[in-house]
């Protein structure tokens, strides 16, 4: 039913301005990590990459129906004694000018004091191995340009306005007339749409829309197919986030305009690579949480226990709960599904499994019973101690991605940089 009068006016002026935008689903809440992280006078801190850990408690005895619980902690790990932290200074620059790649050729003076800065600001270990997982995962994201070019940007924004103009039933002529209008730098709408290289472009190209448009804020709010940006391809979801609990020491501005920037964009990357606790054995698995969100590679890793033990065929992705727009939904996930039926075998409610499937993305639920049993049991079942992380198994998929890659081509590829970064730092010692 159409509306009519000044009502019809309203609504497909309305409908025009949003169709300047593209439609995109909301990153989930922590996206897509290396080696160590932050550490405050007092706070734990768990051993980077080189440090050999301590083997695991000895498994149950095969049979047991209800093994013990295991020590609350993260298996496998001694956690250290943490360092002092100390300002990163002038060394700390020297240090990583030396762990670039041969590929930055422009500004390493300026990428380098913007690393140790972030690093500074969210007081991580200033060590090679830190240093250079950070390296590694810019020069995966970016080769080192601070506003990377999108191939095809702009065929992917129009092709999204087409999405939206048929979604609207919008006539074409009138939508080129709204995209006609003169935007701030004096080019129409569409001549800078049909220019898009980068997502920084495009950021700026909808903020105009958005503060010249009536009603363009409310909506083309969150309407961008591409969601991430910066040299480190950082979603400006999980900037959101990390700002919540720290605020971006940058300065003035939105932090969607932060994260197209070098240092913003670095010190959210890098945040988001090494902000968090996870005790792994090999870097492999942060690069693979920096693509599919943290404490994916521990989730997987409880998935395929949760398969073993109960016989169900599980997808490897990361993800305990089944997620809509990056919240948890009220439909039940397969894994969800699978831990239930194993409530007996793990003498746990089904509140209490939920309870702690709900810590799925905090360094929290190594300590929940859920996670301690699952694994007690896989041990027992196995007769050794079973991986207590893996690659998550997802297919990657943007409007950026041209060919079929996964998580575990990113991470391969990142370990590959990061291995030649540690080689450089080796040298860099021996002069």
């Amino acid at each position: 039913m159409q509306p009519s009068g000044t009502l019809t006016s309203i609504v497909l002026a309305a409908a025009l301005l949003a169709a300047g935008c593209a439609t995109a689903p909301p990153p989930p809440p922590t996206q897509p990590p290396a080696p160590v992280e932050n550490r405050l006078p007092g706070a734990q801190s768990l051993p980077a990459p080189g440090i050999r850990p301590v083997p695991p408690p000895a498994t149950t005895a095969p049979g047991m129906a209800i093994p013990p619980l295991p020590a609350p902690q993260p298996p496998g790990l001694q956690l250290p004694a943490p360092p002092a932290p100390s300002p990163i200074g002038p060394q700390g620059q020297a240090l990583v000018m030396q762990l670039l790649p041969p590929v930055v050729t422009r500004d390493r003076a300026g990428w380098a004091a913007d690393i140790a800065a972030a690093f500074a600001a969210l007081r991580l270990t200033p060590s090679a191995e830190n240093y250079c997982a950070a390296i590694a995962v810019i020069e995966q994201e970016s080769t080192f340009q601070a506003d990377p070019t999108v191939p095809g940007l702009s065929k992917i924004v129009w092709r999204e306005i087409e999405t939206r103009r048929e979604k609207y039933m919008i006539p074409k002529l009138a939508l080129d007339a709204a995209l006609s209008k003169p935007s701030p730098n004096g080019r129409t709408y569409k001549q800078r749409i049909d220019a898009l290289r980068t997502e920084r472009e495009m950021s700026e190209l909808f903020g105009d829309m958005s503060d010249e448009l009536p009603g363009g804020k409310l909506l083309l709010s969150g309407y961008n197919p591409v969601r991430t940006g910066g040299p480190m391809q950082v979603s400006v979801a999980y900037a959101e986030e990390h700002a919540r609990s720290k605020p971006y020491p940058g300065g003035k501005g939105s932090l969607r305009d932060a994260v197209f920037t070098r240092r913003g964009g670095l010190y959210f990357g890098i945040a988001h690579l090494l902000d968090y606790p996870a005790p792994y054995r090999d870097p492999l698995y942060r690069f693979a949480d920096f693509n599919a969100g943290h404490y994916s590679s521990r989730n997987a890793a409880f998935q395929q226990a949760v398969a073993s033990l109960s016989g169900r065929a599980l997808v490897l992705d990361g993800d305990l709960l089944s997620y809509v727009n990056g919240v948890p939904s009220a439909a039940s996930s397969g894994t969800q599904r699978a831990v239930l039926s194993l409530s007996r075998k793990l003498d746990l409610s089904h509140d209490e499994i939920q309870a702690g499937l709900r810590q799925e993305k905090d360094e929290s639920f190594y300590r929940t019973k859920v996670y301690q049993r699952v694994f007690a049991l896989a041990d027992a079942a196995a007769g050794r101690t079973v991986a207590r992380e893996t690659v998550p198994r997802i297919d990657l998929k943007s409007p950026k991605i041209r060919s079929k890659i996964t998580t575990g081509w990113f991470a391969d590829r990142v370990k590959m940089r990061y291995g030649h970064c540690m080689n450089r730092a080796a040298i860099a010692r021996s002069l």
